[in-house]
């Protein structure tokens, strides 16, 4: 039978005892009013009467006037006969009134109605002997009767409350201890139940689950469990630190390498919200607030990280691979991850240090000689000397460009180890965008003149005072001005502009040259790179450190061109 007929057939059943018993109880309550009522209403009321006749009788006795409460009680007696034998007594009584009104003191007359009214009284007293009987049976068979329907609801009620529950609660503890089987991986658990109910279709349906969660189970577990021993063993072994996220950024695993330069224990880490990690951790900190949310997200390469590991400083490019996933039966991927892998590059660091400071001892010991060569040049220009022919000056200014070409690489192969190792030094003060502008001018106007460009400034008035190194942005300025007219026309244009810009003042020249191709743009700043097909007539190295005299005054610096249309190198300074 299915519950839910068990449960409309006992709250049903009971339902119906109970309105059976307030049935039988009212109706055996209303039986015995009414037997009472009969009682109160009829007899009690004959005896009243027959009472106060018998008093009204005293009262002539005494010869007081008592006849009208006589007559009066004898009326109302008259219309309340109700008992056999009754009538016939207050007959006589009736007979008798008009012989008491003719002679109202007779005491033989007086008897003879008293005889009459105790006949009245008599028989109600009787009426209500029998009455009260026929209420106590009423009684008793209303109690029997609401005693026997109570028993019967009490032994109904008794049964469901035995019955009922264990029959839903005990399906239920059995699927329930099951299911708590099944969760502790006990796949080969079933419920034995064999009702055809609710909770049996329940058993059937668990039963397969179970018996489907075993077969997958045995089919599958040892391989996962295998390939996931492989991946952890995989990783913990890699030499790079390796940490991997969800996509709530909560770290799912990290190796010991990671481990080791974070200075963290495992169970500090795994399970726990990196976010949360970061608030105490400095490098975890570093590795997780610029995680692209999307799959493909263009950032700037990220500056390597300097860590004390190891009992030395070592640094670390950091690399972020994001997990996706195409859903099955969806079209978009889903981002449901990042791996963080931190690369060694402190060998190549060490490389690079050795590099810049061999670099800054060569230049600084080719200078003398540079110094050297151009002093002697001098002294062979001088007619002092002695006459020099015409191919002796050819030799001597060929000389003169080499050498001066010499004394530029070594300057900028100068400001480039300052740069790497740090040893820059600025005098940043409010300096006025008009004097650097002129200082730069001055610079490149022979040069502008030998090829008959034009320098085209636009300017504004009153521009406020900037931040800045004078000397360290009017080189870069220079810088523009010089590259503009290398690669400018003879005869062309080079526009200067110097506007406000956000919070700050931008420099900006623009040259009419062929422009640079979109694939280098991202380069243009990196170090010894130069445009493939350009005149190689410098070192690469002006424009890096254009950007790091710029960054390093808090200032921003970069380049709009297009292939046909030109560039425009640009940097902007905070105002004073």
């Amino acid at each position: 039978m299915k519950i839910k007929t068990k449960l409309r057939l006992g709250i049903g059943l009971l339902f119906t005892m109970i309105l059976v018993l307030s049935v039988v109880g009212i109706k055996n309550i209303t039986a015995l009013k009414n037997d009472t009522s009969n009682i109160l209403a009829d007899n009690y009321n004959s005896l009243e009467y027959s009472e106060n006749m018998i008093a009204a009788l005293d009262l002539l006795q005494q010869k007081q006037d008592g006849l009208p409460v006589f007559e009066k009680n004898l009326n109302l007696q008259k219309n309340n006969i109700t008992e056999p034998g009754e009538g016939e007594a207050t007959g006589e009584i009736v007979g008798r009134l008009d012989k008491l009104k003719a002679d109202p003191f007779n005491a033989n007359l007086h008897l003879m109605i008293r005889k009459d009214i105790s006949r009245v009284m008599e028989v109600n007293r009787a009426a209500i002997e029998h009455k009260s009987s026929i209420a106590n049976q009423t009684a008793k068979t209303a109690n029997t009767w609401i005693v026997l329907s109570s028993t019967l609801c009490f032994l109904f009620g008794m049964t469901l409350l035995i019955n009922l529950p264990g029959n839903i609660a005990n399906p239920v503890r059995e699927l329930t201890a099951s299911i708590k089987e099944i969760a502790g991986k006990n796949y080969s658990q079933r419920v034995h139940y064999r009702g055809k109910n609710e909770f049996g279709e329940m058993a059937d349906s668990f039963n397969t689950m179970a018996e489907k969660l075993e077969e997958y189970n045995n089919s599958n577990l040892s391989k996962i469990l295998i390939e996931k021993i492989r991946i952890e063993t995989l990783i913990n072994n890699m030499h790079e630190p390796v940490i991997g996220l969800d996509e709530n950024k909560t770290v799912l695993f990290i190796n010991n390498e990671a481990l080791k330069i974070s200075g963290l224990r495992q169970d500090d880490i795994i399970g726990k919200s990196a976010q949360d990690i970061a608030l105490k951790n400095d490098l975890i900190r570093s590795l997780v607030n610029d995680l692209p949310q999307a799959e493909k997200t263009e950032i700037l390469p990220p500056a390597p990280l300097k860590i004390y590991a190891d009992n030395k400083e070592s640094y670390f490019e950091k690399e972020v691979v994001n997990i996706t996933i195409k859903p099955t039966g969806e079209r978009e991927k889903k981002m449901i991850g990042h791996v963080i892998i931190l690369k060694n590059i402190t060998p190549f660091k060490e490389l690079d240090f050795a590099k810049t400071n061999f670099i800054a001892t060569v230049s600084h010991e080719l200078k003398t000689p540079i110094s050297s060569i151009k002093m002697s040049l001098l002294l062979l220009e001088n007619q002092n000397t002695g006459h020099v022919n015409h191919e002796q000056q050819q030799l001597i200014e060929s000389i003169k460009e080499d050498s001066d070409r010499l004394l530029k690489i070594t300057g900028e192969l100068l400001n480039m180890s300052q740069v790497e190792t740090g040893n820059i030094q600025l005098n940043i003060q409010q300096s006025r965008p008009e004097l650097i502008l002129e200082y730069a001018l001055e610079a490149v106007k022979v040069q502008a003149e030998q090829k008959q460009i034009g320098l085209m400034v636009e300017m504004e008035e009153n521009l406020p005072d900037v931040k800045a190194d004078t000397e360290k942005t009017a080189w870069v300025l220079i810088n523009f001005l010089t590259n503009a007219i290398r690669y400018s026309q003879q005869q062309g244009q080079i526009h200067i502009q110097i506007k406000p810009h956000e919070n700050g003042i931008q420099f900006s020249v623009k040259d009419e040259g062929k422009g640079i191709d979109s694939r280098y743009r991202a380069k243009i700043f990196n170090r010894y790179f130069q445009v493939p097909g350009s005149a190689k007539s410098g070192t690469g190295l002006g424009l890096a450190i254009s950007k790091e005299f710029i960054e390093a005054q808090g200032g921003h610096i970069g380049v709009n061109s297009e292939i046909g249309m030109g560039s425009t190198f640009f940097f902007d300074l905070a105002k004073s």
